[in-house]
C-alpha cells in the first residue's frame, strides 16, 4: 500500500500520559504500544522489547510493523489498524503474533483508537498477551477466526473457497461468513484479495520481477485479473505503484 507521509500527524505524549504508558513495563507477560495514523509506534513497553530481543525503546519508535515483523502478519496488524482508524475496534482477538526469531505465538490481542482532545483519531494502542495451545484450538470465535487467518496467510497464493474456509472453521459457509465478517471486518474473499494485493505491493517494490510473473505468483489468474483487482483496492495499476515506489 502506499508509503506514509513524513508529514502525518504524530502522537505527542504529556507528562501524565508518559507516567500511565511507564505503569505497563510492570505488567509482566503483556505486550503494550500506541502508532500514530502511519503505523509508525510512538510507544512500546518492555514486554514488547523482550519479544523483538530489543533492549531500547528507541530501537522500535518511529518503526513499523514491516519493520519488525513477516510480511503477511505485518498486513494483518495493518489491516487492522485502518480498522480502528476509521473508529472501529479489534477486542480479544486471538491471533498469531511474531517474535524476534520470525516465528509466531497464539496471542489475545485488543486494539483501540487514540484520541486527541477534540476527539479525532490521531493513532491506535494495543495491547496482546500469550495464550496457551488450548485457548488457541478451543471452539471461541476469537479462536476460530484466529486459526483461519493463520491459514490464509500461508496460503493466500493458492485457491481459496469459502467452502473449505467453512470446513476448516467448522461452521457452515453463512454462518463461517458471517462469524468472519464480524472478527475480521471484511468478507472472507475481499479479504484474501487485499491480502494478495498488499503482499504483491511488496514485490512490485522490492524487486522487479514481470507484472505476470507477480500475478501468478500471488494468487492472480493473469496479468489482467492482477491489474483490475490491484487497482481496485489501491486507485493505481501494478506499473503505475511500481514507478511511483520503487526506491
Amino acid at each position: 500500500m502506499p508509503v506514509p507521509s513524513a508529514t502525518t500527524p504524530c502522537i505527542a505524549l504529556d507528562s501524565f500520559a508518559a507516567s500511565i504508558c511507564g505503569m505497563f513495563d510492570h505488567l509482566e507477560g503483556v505486550q503494550f504500544w500506541i502508532k500514530d495514523r502511519a503505523g509508525r509506534y510512538h510507544w512500546v513497553n518492555r514486554a514488547f522489547l523482550l519479544n523483538y530481543s530489543l533492549e531500547q525503546r528507541d530501537q522500535v519508535l518511529g518503526r513499523t510493523d514491516h519493520d519488525l515483523s513477516p510480511a503477511p502478519l505485518a498486513d494483518q496488524y495493518v489491516q487492522d489498524d485502518e480498522h480502528v482508524l476509521a473508529g472501529g475496534s479489534v477486542r480479544d482477538r486471538i491471533e498469531l503474533v511474531g517474535r524476534f526469531d520470525h516465528t509466531a505465538t497464539w496471542s489475545q490481542t485488543t486494539k483501540l483508537p487514540v484520541r486527541d482532545g477534540s476527539g479525532i483519531i490521531v493513532g491506535t494502542m494495543g495491547i496482546t498477551r500469550t495464550v496457551d495451545a488450548a485457548a488457541a484450538q478451543s471452539d471461541l470465535p476469537e479462536a476460530v477466526v484466529g486459526r483461519v487467518l493463520a491459514h490464509i496467510r500461508q496460503h493466500y497464493a493458492e485457491r481459496l473457497l469459502n467452502e473449505d474456509l467453512a470446513r476448516l472453521a467448522g461452521r457452515s459457509v453463512r454462518a463461517f461468513e458471517r462469524l468472519f465478517a464480524h472478527h475480521a471486518h471484511l468478507t472472507p474473499q475481499r479479504y484474501v484479495r487485499r491480502l494478495r494485493v498488499r503482499m504483491a505491493c511488496h514485490a512490485l517494490v522490492e524487486g522487479r520481477a514481470p507484472l505476470a510473473e507477480i500475478a501468478q505468483a500471488h494468487g492472480f489468474c493473469d496479468q489482467s485479473h492482477f491489474t483490475r483487482e490491484f487497482r481496485q483496492e489501491t486507485g493505481l495499476t501494478p506499473g503505475d505503484y511500481r514507478a511511483r515506489y520503487s526506491q
